[in-house]
């Protein structure tokens, strides 16, 4: 039996008169890379604010890592993202005013964790940052910043990481290399990632590419191509 780590059942949000997710179902299996893509207003984002317990569904149920976040209060959704929820954000988010080391344990700090060392140790130098845990955050490189991101979202061991547009700040060398990582993180750590881009190139490093249009998952692609996903994207833009 697949063993999903966050599940969405017919899952509706509306903003006023506005319906971003329209009586969406869906599951994110555990330890797979799934790309969510789709136009501009698809729902895209609204699908990972409802999966990650940050927005509340109008209607329609949300599991995390089989807990129903529904009858939560803020509260305890705050300690449910906090253990069982990494986030990787477009713009780093890393504190200037400390060091990469710092910033690495800081949220586990702030929940009253200990930091697992040899956890840590693994993960910096599997992003190459053994050199770099004493500096700032700005002297760091834009790609070592996102892969010092990561290594923070991953510091808690968290069910799933949810990565919003990791690569949109990035030259494409760079960003190549956070997308071989978070691959590699999936692959041989058994973690899972799920990824909003825009990008098809990058979504095609994924095992699995969620296609959004109007506010429904109106197709899942396995083992995905760039050329496949942006034909797809351009058809759906035209309609």
């Amino acid at each position: 039996m697949i063993d999903h780590v966050v599940t969405l059942t017919g899952v509706t949000k509306n903003y006023g008169a506005l319906t971003a997710l329209d009586n969406v179902s869906i599951a994110f299996p555990k330890g797979r890379f799934v790309a969510v893509m789709g136009p501009s207003g698809s729902g895209k984002s609204t699908l990972i604010q409802c999966a990650a317990a940050l927005d509340t569904p109008t209607s329609g149920s949300v599991v995390i890592g089989g807990v129903d976040v529904g009858p939560l209060s803020e509260t305890k959704r705050t300690v449910l993202r906090r253990e069982r929820i990494g986030f990787v954000f477009q713009s780093y988010n890393l504190l200037p005013s400390i060091t990469v080391e710092e910033n690495l344990t800081l949220s586990l700090r702030l929940a009253g964790r200990r930091p697992d060392r040899a956890w840590l140790a693994e993960l910096v130098e599997r992003v190459g940052l053994q050199d770099r845990l004493r500096h700032r955050p700005a002297e760091l490189s834009g790609g070592q910043q996102q892969r010092a991101a990561i290594v923070r979202a991953l510091a808690g061991r968290p069910d799933v990481v949810f990565a919003d547009e990791p690569t949109g700040a990035l030259d494409l060398r760079a960003a190549a290399q956070v997308l071989d990582l978070l691959r590699s993180l999936v692959d041989d750590l058994g973690q899972t990632v799920v990824m909003v881009t825009h990008d098809p190139a990058a979504a095609a490093r994924a095992h699995d590419a969620l296609v959004m249009a109007d506010g429904r998952v109106v197709e899942v692609l396995r083992t995905p191509t760039a050329d496949a996903l942006a034909t797809k994207l351009t058809r759906l833009g035209a309609l």
